[in-house]
C-alpha cells in the first residue's frame, strides 16, 4: 500500500515555467501579449502550420474554427462517439448537428468506412479525433475530405508532437485544434490553440476569440501608440494570456523529451501488465509517432470486476485512475435529443464500458508503475463482480 495518493494526470510545472510566470506578472503584461505571440511562432514551427491562434482552450479552438468556416444551422458534422463531448458539444454551438460515427475495435479512433458512409447531402465536415495521441489515417481523411468535398477539424486534444507519415499531425492542411489542459503532454494549465494554413481563417478566429474586435489589445496598446478598435461582428472572450503562455515557452522544448519518456513507461507497462486479465493498448502504427498522451486498458468481458469495481479498488490502494470516454452517445443530452440507442455504436459502447486510463507522465518513476501493478494485480485478484 502507498502511503501517498498517486494522482493521475498531475502536470509537471519546473522553475523556467514558474519564474517566467513571474516575470509576466512584473511586467505588467498579463493578458494577451508578447508572450502569447512568441509561444504562436514556437508552436507553429513545431508543427509545420502557417498559422496559429492561442486560445482559452481545445474547446474554444474547435467552434472558433467552425464558425470561421461557416459551419451552423442546417449542416452536419462527422463525430466519433468515442470522444470527450466538447467535440460535439463545439458542433452543437454553432447550431449544426453533429452526427456520431463507431470506432475501430482496439485503437477506439473514428471508423473512417462508417463515417464515409454517413455523408448526406447536409454533411459539411468531418471531426477525426486523435485519441490517446494515436493519429487516425490522415491520407484516408484527406482522401474522404477530398471526394466528397468536405472539410476537416482535427481534434488533436491528445496529440501535439504526434505524426502520420513522418508529418506531425496539425501540418495536412486542415484546421486542427490543440489542447494545454492540465493534464495534456504540456500544459498552460488551461488553453489551446487552433493551427492553419488559411490567413483568412486564422485572422477570422483572431477576431472572434476577442469580442469580434478588429485589434487585440497588444496591437492596440502597443509601442505603436494607440489605435480604436472597431466591432466588425459578436465574438466572444477566448483569448491565452501571457500568463500562460509563459509556461508553454517552457514546455514545449520539453516535448518530444517527454514523449520519448512516456513511450518507455508504456512499454514497460505492457510487460509488467503481460499476466493480468486486462487487455493493454494496441501497438503504435509503424507510420505514426503516437504521442503516448495516455495508456488505456480494458478489463476483461467476465473478468473479476467490472471497471468501475476496479477504479473503486485502485483508490483504496491509493492509485489513481482516469475514465477516456464515456461515449458521446450515452450522454442524456446527445442520447435524448437524437433518439441514439447504445446498439447503434457497439464498439465504442464496449470501449465506454471497459476501459480506463493508468497514471502516465514523464515524472512517474519505475517504483510508481510498481504501485500501479501490484494494485492492478491484488485488487482483480481479490475481486468478485457484483
Amino acid at each position: 500500500m502507498r502511503e501517498s495518493f498517486l494522482t493521475f494526470g498531475s502536470p509537471v510545472i519546473g522553475e523556467e515555467e514558474i519564474a517566467e510566470v513571474v516575470d509576466s506578472l512584473r511586467s505588467g503584461w498579463v493578458g494577451t501579449g508578447p508572450k502569447v505571440a512568441r509561444f504562436e511562432t514556437m508552436l507553429g514551427d513545431y508543427v509545420g502550420a502557417r498559422h496559429t491562434r492561442c486560445l482559452s482552450s481545445c474547446s474554444a479552438a474547435l467552434l472558433l474554427a467552425m464558425r470561421g468556416l461557416g459551419i451552423g444551422a442546417g449542416d452536419e458534422v462527422l463525430v466519433p462517439a468515442m470522444t470527450f463531448v466538447a467535440s460535439a458539444n463545439a458542433v452543437e454551438h454553432v447550431g449544426a448537428k453533429p452526427v456520431l460515427v463507431d470506432s475501430v475495435e482496439g485503437t477506439g479512433l473514428i471508423d473512417l468506412d462508417a463515417a464515409e458512409a454517413a455523408i448526406t447531402p447536409r454533411t459539411r465536415a468531418i471531426m477525426p479525433v486523435h485519441l490517446a495521441g494515436r493519429p487516425v489515417d490522415m491520407d484516408r481523411v484527406n482522401a474522404v475530405r477530398d471526394r466528397h468535398g468536405l472539410l476537416v477539424i482535427e481534434d488533436a486534444a491528445h496529440a501535439i508532437g504526434s505524426e502520420w507519415a513522418g508529418r506531425r499531425l496539425g501540418s495536412f492542411g486542415n484546421a486542427t485544434a490543440f489542447s494545454f489542459y492540465v493534464t495534456k503532454n504540456i500544459s498552460t494549465i488551461e488553453g489551446g490553440a487552433l493551427m492553419t494554413d488559411d490567413a483568412e481563417l486564422a485572422a477570422e478566429v483572431e477576431r472572434l476569440a476577442l469580442h469580434g474586435l478588429s485589434s487585440g489589445a497588444w496591437q492596440r496598446f502597443s509601442d505603436d501608440g494607440f489605435r480604436h478598435y472597431e466591432v466588425v461582428r459578436p465574438g466572444f472572450k477566448y483569448n491565452m494570456t501571457d500568463v500562460q503562455a509563459a509556461l508553454g515557452l517552457h514546455q514545449l522544448p520539453r516535448l518530444d523529451t517527454w514523449i520519448e519518456r512516456r513511450a518507455r513507461l508504456w512499454e514497460r507497462y505492457d510487460e509488467l501488465l503481460s499476466g493480468l486479465p486486462l487487455q493493454t493498448p494496441p501497438a503504435p502504427d509503424p507510420r505514426t509517432r503516437h504521442s503516448r498522451h495516455l495508456y488505456q486498458v480494458q478489463v476483461e468481458p467476465g473478468g473479476p470486476l467490472t471497471r468501475d469495481e476496479l477504479i473503486a479498488a485502485l483508490v483504496t490502494r491509493r492509485i489513481g485512475t482516469g475514465v477516456h470516454y464515456r461515449g458521446v452517445h450515452l450522454h442524456p443530452f446527445y442520447r435524448d435529443t437524437y433518439g441514439l440507442d447504445s446498439a447503434d455504436f457497439p464498439v465504442a459502447t464496449d470501449l465506454s464500458d471497459r476501459t480506463l486510463s493508468l497514471p502516465l507522465s514523464p515524472t512517474l518513476s519505475e517504483a510508481d508503475q510498481n504501485d500501479v501493478v501490484e494494485a492492478l494485480g491484488a485488487s482483480l485478484r481479490a475481486g468478485t463482480r457484483s
